[in-house]
């Protein structure tokens, strides 16, 4: 039987058609994936995400088993509330999951995992946890991402003194305020929050935001503006068959500190010596169709393939990421129902904050 989160008779109420995702009940979309894009791009949406876990990781040496658990380095985090991007690898280097770490103070970290990654990411957490270092999954907890250009606005009226505080906060930081862990973070290419609280507050939280105007958004928004923003998917564009210098993610890799022994490191290490990398590249079809996960995309120094694919609403265009071989090509083919049809090589993202990105249609 699948689950359902706290908001689930809010979603009923709006409208919400409904499919399993990692085995929740999620809206796909209210009547109009299209219309709920758009709103995040010139407005405001927002997006029950509570399938997702909050994570707390507490202890004396909390800082340091993280410098170990992750791929990117938790000391970059020099004040309270920072976010970062990071993930979590197996020995062998490839990827259990991407999470985001907020550091709340030296003994009290806060991580954010994924709903179809939950159990085996906090198993894995507790496997490598040392004596003094606790990992409590949260799962009390509620989320609510506020996405677009008026969400900030919107939403922080709502949320009392902790809206005040997060009105003020810069990218990628959060605070801790009340009954509210809010972070200036989102999924979208927008500026926006990701709220985290008690079911009764997010509850409460959603009839105002809905009544302030801001549009219920589902999944099928979600994966359209986590495209257009280049931000990559796991179980598509990386899970544990690859590497994060595999997976256009070699920027959340910190090599910097040569003494930091993060687990998977020595085989990234030994990854980049080998040389050959593939390519994680932004695909814009040239031609017709509409590209997909799994196409095959014909480039001269051989095979690669689509790992996420679909059409973007605000640039009209059909667009996708990729893993190709290395090399230097610009422009490859995707086979679609058996033929090729050319596409250009571009770096992602391809919007961000209502902009184009790509040259030649953002003018």
């Amino acid at each position: 039987m699948s689950r359902k989160t706290a908001l689930f008779e809010q979603h009923e109420a709006a409208g919400a058609k409904f499919v399993d995702f990692a085995g929740w009940d999620m809206p796909i979309h209210y009547g109009s994936q299209l219309e709920e894009h758009h709103a995040v791009r010139q407005d405001a949406g927002m997006f029950d995400v509570s399938h997702m876990t909050p994570v707390d990781v507490r202890g004396a040496g909390a800082t340091e088993w993280l410098r170990h658990l992750l791929a990117n380095d938790v000391a970059k985090l020099k004040t309270p509330g920072k976010a970062l991007y990071s993930c979590m690898l197996t020995e062998q280097g490839t990827v259990i999951d991407d999470l985001i770490t907020y550091r709340m103070t030296d003994e009290w970290y806060r991580v954010v995992v994924n709903a179809g990654t939950t159990e085996k990411d906090v198993a894995w957490m507790q496997q490598q946890a040392p004596e003094g270092i606790s990992v409590e999954p949260r799962h009390e907890l509620c989320i609510l991402a506020v996405q677009g250009p008026q969400a900030v606005a919107k939403a922080a009226p709502l949320l009392g003194d902790a809206g005040a505080a997060a009105a003020a906060l810069k990218p990628f930081n959060a605070v801790s305020e009340g009954d509210w862990f809010i972070g200036r973070t989102g999924y979208t290419g927008e500026d926006g929050f990701e709220i985290i609280g008690l079911a009764d507050a997010v509850q409460t939280l959603w009839d105002g935001l809905l009544a302030a105007g801001v549009r219920p958004c589902g999944l099928g928004a979600r994966d359209t503006l986590r495209l257009e923003a280049g931000m990559n998917l796991y179980g598509q564009d990386m899970d544990e068959s690859v590497t994060p210098l595999a997976s256009g993610l070699a920027w959340t890799v910190s090599f910097d500190d040569a003494d930091r022994d993060f687990i998977g490191r020595a085989a990234l290490e030994a990854q980049r010596a080998a040389g050959g990398l593939p390519r994680f590249v932004g695909v814009l079809l040239e031609g017709r169709g509409v590209l997909r996960a799994h196409m095959a995309v014909a480039t001269p120094q051989g095979e690669g393939e689509l790992t996420s694919g679909g059409f973007s609403p605000t640039m009209g265009r059909s667009i996708g990421l990729a893993r190709i071989p290395a090399g230097d090509a610009e422009t490859v083919d995707v086979i679609i129902r058996g033929k090729p049809v050319p596409a250009r090589i571009v770096n992602p993202p391809f919007v961000r904050l209502g902009k184009i990105r790509v040259p030649g249609l953002n003018d």
